[in-house]
């Protein structure tokens, strides 16, 4: 595809889907490469020079602290959330500016998969070191995936691990690691599969460090099946051992298979994920042993992904980061109160990135975020950031930069001009005539074909209005 060129469809699909949303410079971008090239390029994020967002995050610096670090900081004062706040800040930091754009919307698929709370009591000291386990694996293998983050101290002390003895085993990671992170429900375990799945990860745990450890001596000993998995788990010492295959066994599980597959497909095609995709996609993950890279390639070049267009709808943290970055928003020019004035927009839309409290991770189809109130709160927080009303620290160009030169002759012109640049598609004629009856008042009627001059309210006072009206419209909330 040509520099220049208009964006095709596909091509549009693809970066609406596989972003958090377009910005002109994402938008060039993909038209220097290609569809396919730019796809590869997202797929390989090492090789993507990331400067901006790694210059934002090192006002954040303490994501990078290891537990050790963190409770020594917080010697006198454990169960701090303050290291998890500013790891929802830094993931959101990421999002809206971060090049590397799959890999974060990846991650954030991972986090929500393999669920730990953030902030929560249980997991203060390792929440942030649970991050970059996600972060490390996120393009790897889901095998080992699964086997870090179920022996990590976070995901231990959040499902209750910790307390699990040979005496009396905590069933709680043992169930949720079959119901939510592999096989699923569908897979037709029964209580005895649940029992040994807790008796087999009995001994994990943390130390008084906070760190992971094993345990020997809570370890239940004896024979173990879960779904075609067996062990004699003859002895304490290997029971560590144990776990860890049977971990890699529910990985390469065909259930676990066809759940990441249809997990993925809501993800990126529709809320219906089709059947047909599902089976090809557990497939190409079977064959190329748990790896997530064969599988998102399958996804992106399948018909029923290029068919899926208005198919999903994006969730409220979704909606917030794609309004900042087709806006063109900056970070404050120093310190983080723009970005913390953000965390607490969308802490009250109800999504604020990791805060799911449940272990099932954020539900991710349209009729779970429908209501009023939410979509009031989304019309409010388009008109605050294109204002420039709240937060008032953030940095970038002014509405005024959106304004084609030369100016429009018409209002209808202009709206079409600023839908094609914030919706990537002209406004509709229900649309204009809609934004022009906003304008109108009982001195001057507006009508799309209304001469637009340098002091017309379009321009003036009243643009992001019309800025958050395009924003507030259906093309805007999908993915």
């Amino acid at each position: 595809m040509p520099t220049g060129s208009p964006m095709d469809a596909q091509t549009m699909l693809l970066v609406r889907r596989a972003t958090y949303g377009p910005t002109p410079a994402l938008l060039a971008g993909v038209q220097g490469l290609g569809r396919q090239a730019w796809l590869d390029r997202q797929l390989r994020p090492e090789t993507i020079k990331d400067t901006s967002a790694e210059s934002i995050l090192r006002r954040f610096p303490r994501v990078n602290w290891s537990i050790s670090k963190v409770r020594s900081e917080y010697a006198k004062s454990f169960g701090s959330w303050d290291v998890m706040i500013e790891l929802t800040r830094a993931t959101m930091v990421r999002a809206i500016w971060s090049e590397r754009q799959l890999f974060e919307l990846m991650v954030e698929f991972w986090s929500n998969h393999l669920n730990v709370t953030c902030p929560s009591s249980d997991v203060w000291d390792s929440r942030a070191d649970y991050d970059r386990v996600i972060r490390k694996h996120t393009l790897g293998k889901f095998a080992d995936l699964l086997v870090a983050a179920s022996l990590h101290p976070a995901m231990q002390s959040y499902l209750d691990n910790t307390s699990s003895t040979k005496d009396h085993p905590n069933e709680n990671q043992g169930r949720e690691l079959l119901e939510l992170h592999t096989v699923g429900i569908s897979a037709g375990y029964s209580e005895d599969d649940v029992k040994n799945s807790a008796r087999i990860l009995t001994g994990l745990g943390t130390d008084g460090s906070g760190e992971a450890t094993y345990r020997a001596s809570r370890h239940w000993v004896g024979p173990v099946a879960v779904l075609g998995f067996s062990s004699a788990n003859a002895t304490a010492a290997g029971g560590r051992d144990v776990a860890v295959a049977y971990l890699n066994y529910l990985a390469r599980h065909e259930n676990t298979a066809r759940q990441l597959a249809t997990k993925l497909c809501l993800r990126f095609v529709g809320d219906s994920p089709p059947e047909a995709l599902v089976a090809r996609l557990a497939s190409v993950y079977l064959a190329n042993d748990t790896a997530i890279v064969p599988v998102l390639r399958e996804l992106f070049g399948s018909s029923e992904f290029a068919g899926s267009a208005g198919q999903k709808v994006r969730r409220p943290y979704e909606d917030l980061v794609a309004t900042l970055r087709v806006l063109g928003v900056k970070p404050d020019a120093s310190g983080i109160e723009g970005i913390e004035n953000l965390h607490w927009m969308i802490l009250d839309m109800g999504h604020s990135p990791l805060y799911w409290g449940p272990p099932n991770g954020y539900p991710d189809v349209a009729t779970a975020w429908q209501s009023p109130a939410g979509t009031l709160a989304r019309w409010n927080s388009h008109l605050n950031i294109a204002a420039r009303w709240w937060p008032t620290t953030l940095t970038g160009p002014d509405l005024v930069a959106l304004i084609p030169r030369p100016r429009p002759a018409t209002h209808g012109a202009l709206i079409d001009a600023l839908s094609e640049r914030l919706l990537q598609q002209k406004a509709t004629k229900v649309q204009q005539v809609a934004i022009c009856d906003f304008l109108t008042d009982e001195w001057h009627k507006i009508t799309p074909s209304t001469p637009l001059v340098k002091d017309s309210y379009a321009i003036g006072g009243r643009l992001a209005y019309v800025v958050s009206l395009l924003l507030d419209s259906p093309a805007h909330a999908l993915r």
